[in-house]
């Protein structure tokens, strides 16, 4: 690796706010800085939820203002990664025809059962797609407005996906990068290509899709206008793993071959990293999924749901109260464990107006005391989660080509030690963490790896680890796990 000092910028941008995080590379050391914060979220419109894809651009473009008065007027590269799924819509002319739908929005309500019914077998979906069925997913979203006889869908020329989009706004280059569109479920696994049979199933032209484009490559450059008003140089925009969990991945520590991981944020994402997927019977009916890594690799994982539950709770109770997530935390350590249990996948828990109220009436029907402070609360969803992990482990135990001996935690939830000793009690097994910030640290290091800084992903965790500290949470007695883990698949068959 060359010795210079380097400066890359990563825009990683989530559900609920977005960073400009600049990478210092420097002597095989990274150190991070964030450079920019702010709050991201979907907009109800008429009953319908949108990403204001418009002010996240100018979000961006402030940042790299930013980047350039109070840190360095010369970066290498800048990259962006968002979450999967959700797209934007352009007009012949390149125009964006609507702001992007959220995959929180209600249209695809009833639509995996509808296609089930009408357009094909979910199992028929799973062996062309590799993917975990979720309404969420791009297909179903399709599927949904073609079903409405969507004007806008009728008028598109092209789809991107929400980290394609604003590299278009940056750039005029419209492509799609690997790892986003296998999030859709309309990519072939193993030719790695828009399978066209899906989308003539759906009505849909495969045609208004980008050509596929693996990591590594310059896409296009940051307009003229944009980069001199922001007082930078000459700035290229590189391919990453542009869907956030792609880039979290990168960044794990990991030293040999007999780990899992999990993404914990939003969302919680347990898998492990493979060299081919594992389509089968086995994995269709556990709803496992094939996303893409980077260098080749297949992320064999479950989408769990995750944080957001106490985000949720947090967000009704700050209307009398603003906790700390801190607080929250010290204040669940000291409730009774599994007085409560939830299965955090029941549909209700999605997207509710009130997060407290559907956990109350989830306790009344499945027979168990109802929350009787917010410190209950939290620690019911927190010993939620981790049995839920605990019972994914055991899953993906069965499939892993070698033994699982230790696993990383990643992201914001790495920074929860209550959850991640949780994680470790429930799984009898070493829980690592990685950077909380792993998602921005995936993505500098995919640019630096894309411009020859670095040679390749062992290359990449080895300045990780060298660069970021970790916590080691050991297993403590497990026994009362064993016990309820039970409770929990008789939950899990109610909904």
């Amino acid at each position: 690796m060359r010795l210079n000092t380097l400066y890359f910028l990563a825009f990683d941008l989530g559900a609920e706010s977005g960073r400009a995080i600049l990478g210092k590379l420097e002597e095989s050391k990274l150190q991070i800085q964030e450079v920019y914060r702010f709050p991201n979220g979907y907009i109800n419109i008429r009953g319908r939820f949108h990403w204001n894809v418009y002010s996240l651009f100018a979000e961006l473009k402030k940042a790299l203002a930013l980047c350039s008065q109070n840190h360095t007027d010369h970066i290498e590269s800048l990259a962006v990664d968002t979450w999967g799924v959700d797209f934007g819509l352009l007009s012949k002319g390149g125009t964006l025809l609507v702001m992007p739908y959220s995959y929180r929005d209600p249209y695809t309500n009833g639509m995996v059962e509808d296609f089930a019914r009408n357009v094909m077998p979910l199992d028929k979906l799973y062996q062309l797609s590799g993917i975990q069925t979720m309404q969420i997913n791009t297909i179903f979203q399709l599927y949904a407005l073609k079903k409405s006889n969507s004007v806008i869908l009728s008028a598109a020329s092209d789809l991107l996906f929400m980290p394609d989009l604003l590299n278009y706004f940056f750039t005029g280059e419209k492509k799609t990068e690997y790892s986003i569109a296998t999030t859709s479920q309309l990519l072939n696994p193993y030719s790695r290509q828009w399978n066209k049979e899906l989308f003539d199933a759906i009505g849909v032209p495969v045609t208004i899709m980008q050509e596929v484009v693996q990591q590594g490559l310059v896409t296009g450059y940051v307009d003229e206008s944009i980069y001199l008003q922001a007082g930078l140089n000459p700035v290229p925009v590189i391919s990453v793993a542009s869907h956030d969990t792609g880039s979290a991945i990168v960044a794990i520590p990991a030293e040999d071959e007999n780990w899992a991981y999990l993404s914990s944020g939003t969302w919680s994402i347990m898998g492990l990293e493979l060299n081919q997927p594992i389509i089968n019977e086995k994995s269709a009916i556990q709803n496992f999924t094939n996303e893409g890594g980077v260098e080749g690799t297949y992320r064999f994982l479950k989408n769990m749901c995750g944080l957001w539950l106490l985000h949720q709770c947090k967000k009704v109770w700050d209307a009398d109260q603003a906790y700390s997530y801190d607080q929250l935390v010290l204040m669940a350590s000291e409730a009774k464990p599994f007085k409560i249990l939830i299965d955090i996948d029941a549909p209700a828990f999605l997207n509710p107006e009130n997060m407290p109220a559907v956990i109350r009436t989830f306790c009344i029907k499945t027979g168990q005391p109802i929350p009787a402070s917010h410190a209950e609360y939290v620690r019911c969803i927190l010993d939620s989660l981790a049995m839920k992990y605990r019972m994914v482990m055991n899953q993906l135990k069965k499939f892993s080509p070698v033994p699982i001996h230790k696993l990383y935690v990643i992201g914001g939830g790495a920074k929860n030690k209550l959850l991640c000793q949780l994680t470790a009690n429930a799984l009898g097994m070493t829980v690592v963490t990685g950077p909380a910030e792993a998602t921005a640290v995936g993505n500098i290091m995919m640019q630096a790896k894309a411009l020859g800084y670095v040679s390749s992903l062992s290359g990449i965790r080895n300045i990780v680890r060298d660069s970021f500290g970790s916590s080691v949470y050991l297993p403590e007695d497990n026994s009362e796990w064993d016990r309820k883990e039970q409770f929990m698949l008789e939950l899990a068959k109610c909904y």
